[in-house]
């Protein structure tokens, strides 16, 4: 029987997530190692080792949803597509330009990133569309022709067409891209009018130029995935996580891989609201921690927070309005996340000064952690762990990876202590220590930094490492309660399980509140509305739509996303418009202006989500699967000089019981670990969550 099972695998940095959801609405999962060389290879790797255990086959499976960091890491590591920028001329250097902000305002040393598109790859051009959207230059289309031949002479492997005003009037734009498609039919090109047809020339360059620098690796990676998994057998679909937290069909994703740049960590705050809900909680932070980042997102009354202000390449990647031009503009919109280099795998490490540091830069998957004894002789996060007691000595992933104990404290020992002139213990607690301070920059980042306080939120923790930083993260925070989900070290495969198929467009709307037509605005609604159901598929009856408005008062650089009613806009609803913007602007920013200050709105957009209430099961549950290594019954613990050193008793998640357990313990399963320490105390919900309340 061909069952059609969903399978979700997402790919981080040192393992690969793979989540089966059953015809019975459980979950079965799998951890694998990533293999950096052919991530395809894991997935398939995993895939073989879940359905072989299950008596299932490669056929039985309909549909695999996929989240990895192809795109990001494509930026990080600088390993894009050589791409050009054809332009109006005059506007060659927006990319240098930026927006004149550097995020480290004392530091005279401080260099930015190179643009995507080098300064000899940028070609200008003879047109002019007025901001009124009148053609004040036509297009020289023999200056077109011959940039064209000059970046083909110069190499390029895919080209971003971005004219000044062409999100009001696309036509110079849309024949330049006829003329590049024309002589160029190999070179990934991106118009910035298809793309993101709203104001702001740079922002829109940056986002034009980057979807041309991912889309080669993107397109590539997703196609050789296509055949791997066709060659394993399954001839199911493919779909793709996006930054927003919804999935899109693959050949939609090679045409716009910008919208996957932060499609991992998306996949797992989807999860994380899907378990909220699910567990009674509207306000929410999540923290999630793998091997190579941290990152943070906040639930708020149940909803997503969502941004249009990206920045991706920095050393922590985020949207802020305050803290800019450290890495290029995405302005696509994003569920807002917070990312920061902190992970089980970053390197320990000094700076010149003599201060302890922890990441950005990682052991990765290969060779790993010291303790995987596979070559890397530089502590990590991770052996930090096992030194300090809260890891697996001899195991992780239910034995899957071996521990080498001895070998993360040689490390530390080698490495921190001997400077710190302590103990292995005592270094393995310092790196602790950082490595949370790291990762709260996160956490205010998406709470503190909002105007929103986090100690009104339960932190939701998840990833492999997350229940091992949450309490003591928490505790910082001066947050009481901690929810550790079922599965939390996959939860980001288990997300893409339940996220919506849906879509988003954007569109220039650059109006003051008083003077917008109710059924002006409706027809740009209705007409987006078309739009997006044509990207997903699927007929307007099976969609909702949801609508929102970036605004901002009338001078102001940055804008605010305020929803929009979806069952009518009426002369009433704009009324009320400015009082629901001022009304945030008031909670972000903590004032608000005198009255009778204008109001505009700035871009519309329009999000379809296909509604298949059969996608969705009514809670998760995950099969308990044994591991290879038996938890030892206790082990001793280091929880810092002022709780010292403690022996503890090793559970399963099916020891706790409502009733609440006193730490310090360690909850050890197949996919994680969480740390209960002293002055906390642990109980098991109705919806299978850990719950550990802090003692403050």
């Amino acid at each position: 029987m061909n069952r059609k099972l969903k399978v979700a695998a997402d790919i981080g940095g040192t393992f690969t997530d793979i989540a089966l959801m059953l015809e019975d609405g459980s979950i079965a999962t799998e951890k694998v190692p990533s293999t950096p060389d052919d991530y395809s290879r894991g997935i398939i790797n995993g895939m073989t080792s879940l359905l072989r255990s299950l008596d299932l086959s490669p056929a039985d499976v309909g549909e695999v949803l996929h989240g990895c960091t192809v795109a990001t890491n494509t930026i990080l590591e600088a390993r894009g597509a050589r791409t050009g920028l054809i332009t109006t001329r005059g506007f060659r250097d927006v990319l240098e330009l930026r927006r004149i902000r550097v995020p480290r305002l004392y530091d005279l040393l401080y260099v930015k990133p190179e643009p995507l598109a080098p300064r000899e790859l940028r070609m200008e051009v003879s047109e002019r569309i007025s901001a009124g959207g009148q053609v004040v230059v036509p297009l020289d289309e023999a200056e077109v022709v011959a940039a064209i031949e000059q970046l083909r002479q110069l190499g390029v492997e895919a080209i971003a067409v971005c004219c000044l005003h062409s999100y009001l009037n696309p036509t110079h734009e849309q024949r330049i891209g006829e003329l590049v498609r024309a002589a160029l039919p190999d070179v990934f090109l991106t118009l910035s009018c298809e793309l993101l047809p709203e104001i702001r020339e740079y922002e829109r360059t940056s986002t034009a130029v980057i979807n041309s620098y991912i889309g080669p690796s993107v397109a590539s990676y997703i196609q050789s995935l296509e055949g791997s998994l066709k060659r394993y057998g399954v001839a199911g679909r493919l779909l793709i996580m996006q930054s927003t937290g919804g999935i899109l069909d693959a050949d939609s994703v090679i045409r716009m891989p910008a919208r996957i740049v932060e499609c991992g960590p998306a996949a797992g705050v989807i999860g994380a609201a899907f378990q909220a809900a699910s567990s009674g909680y509207k306000d929410v932070i999540t923290f999630d921690m793998g091997g190579t980042t941290a990152k943070a997102a906040m639930i708020e009354g149940g909803q997503l927070m969502r941004t249009n202000e990206y920045e991706v390449g920095g050393g922590i990647s985020l949207s802020s309005r305050l803290v800019k031009g450290g890495g290029y503009a995405l302005k696509l919109p994003v569920i807002d996340i917070s990312e920061v280099g902190a992970g089980g795998g970053s390197l320990v490490w000094f700076d010149r000064a003599g201060a302890l540091k922890v990441g950005p830069r990682s052991a990765g998957a290969a060779p790993g952690p010291a303790c995987y004894g596979a070559g890397n002789e530089e502590p990590t996060v991770t052996d930090a762990n096992v030194v300090l007691g809260y890891l697996n000595p001899r195991a992780l992933a239910g034995g899957s990876v071996a521990i080498r104990a001895d070998l993360a404290a040689a490390a530390l020992h080698r490495h921190v202590a001997s400077r710190l002139d302590g103990d292995e213990r005592e270094a393995a607690w310092a790196v602790y220590v950082v490595a949370a301070a790291n990762m709260m920059r996160a956490v205010k980042a998406v709470s503190t930094y909002r105007g929103r306080d986090p100690r009104d939120c339960v932190l939701l923790a998840f990833g492999g490492n997350g229940g091992v930083f949450a309490v003591e993260l928490a505790r910082q925070l001066q947050m009481r309660r901690v929810l550790v989900p079922p599965a939390a070290g996959v939860f980001s495969a288990l997300g893409l399980s339940v996220a919506p198929i849906e879509f988003s467009q954007t569109r220039a709307f650059l109006m003051p509140v008083g003077l917008i037509d109710a059924q002006e605005l409706t027809r740009n609604l209705h007409g987006m509305e078309e739009q997006v159901a044509k990207v997903l598929g699927f007929p307007r009856s099976q969609l909702r739509m949801r609508y929102s408005a970036a605004m901002r008062y009338i001078g102001q650089a940055f804008e605010l996303q305020i929803p929009l009613p979806s069952d009518g806009i009426t002369a009433g609803v704009l009324v009320n418009l400015s009082e629901a913007f001022e009304a945030e602007h008031q909670r972000t920013y903590g004032h608000r202006f005198a009255d009778g200050d204008g109001v505009e709105v700035v871009a519309v957009e329009v999000t379809g989500t296909f509604v298949d209430g059969a996608r969705l099961p009514a809670m998760v549950t995950v099969r308990k699967r044994a591991g290879k290594v038996a938890p030892e019954p206790a082990r001793p613990a280091y929880f810092g000089p002022d709780r010292g050193l403690h022996q503890v008793d090793v559970i399963d998640r099916a020891e706790l019981s409502d009733a609440p357990r006193r730490g310090p313990f360690i909850i050890e399963e197949y996919d994680g670990t969480t740390v209960v320490p002293p002055d906390a105390a642990a109980h098991l919900d109705g919806a299978g969550n850990i719950v550990v309340d802090i003692d403050l």
